[in-house]
């Protein structure tokens, strides 16, 4: 096991394991035991009561962050001729069809987000094996398959995400920086709980959420009360 430096001994005496915090507590600590030299992320890590391998039980969903990531998010907008126009104004870092598509068939895969339209989804599913392992496939439940790109564009720069519960039960969310006040961090770890609370499954029984953890690059990670969302 890796040793602790001191600042990572300094920051886990200032969490006390005996207790589960508030969200707003909990964001306003992850400021106080952040002490790396970049702008780090904030991240939650929420576990639920399912089984993700019944399909009744996924978990899946979209959420608009309302104080955004934090981050650059890079946009490439893979639409016909008469939408460049559009995705361009939108924001969109890259536009375009075929010549990103050979750039992506040979490799290139540095953008966050794919968007585009229901008539180009033929062209990027002998492209699934690349970019479906990196979460980069568009998909319709997302919204980032859709005629209306623009808009799309618009909200993915402004502070959309899609998550979604892996296969051991949790769910991870980039859900801004430790530069944000810890208002701005409560604010988007609340709107992400309510979001997952909406999507419970019918078929899952028993505690849905069963632990959050928030903590920041490199930091510890502070436990969450799920009874206070």
């Amino acid at each position: 096991m890796a040793k602790l430096t001191k600042k990572q001994k300094e920051a886990v005496t200032k969490i006390d394991r005996s207790k589960l915090y508030s969200v707003d507590e909990a964001s306003q600590l992850v400021k106080d035991i952040t002490n790396v030299k970049f702008d780090a992320s904030v991240d939650l890590a929420v576990r639920l009561g399912v089984d993700p391998r019944k399909a009744n039980q996924m978990v899946r969903g979209v959420v608009t962050l309302p104080h955004g990531t934090g981050k650059d998010v890079k946009v490439l907008a893979l639409v016909t001729p008469d939408k460049e126009e559009e995705a361009k104004a939108a924001g969109a870092d890259y536009v375009g069809l075929d010549e990103y598509l050979q750039k992506i068939k040979d490799g290139w895969t540095d953008v966050d987000v794919i968007i585009t339209m229901p008539s180009v989804m033929g062209k990027l599913g002998p492209l699934g094996r690349v970019l479906g392992p990196r979460g980069l496939m568009p998909n319709p439940k997302t919204g980032t398959v859709t005629m209306d790109v623009a808009k799309a564009v618009e909200e993915v720069k402004a502070g959309k995400i899609d998550f979604r519960v892996d296969k051991t039960g949790i769910v991870h969310a980039a859900i801004g920086k430790a530069s944000f006040s810890a208002d701005k961090i409560a604010g988007n770890a609340n709107e992400l709980l309510q979001t997952i609370l909406k999507l419970k499954p019918t078929a899952a029984k028993g505690v849905y959420i069963k632990s959050i953890y928030l903590s920041s690059t490199m930091s510890p990670s502070i436990p969450v009360d799920p009874k206070a969302v």
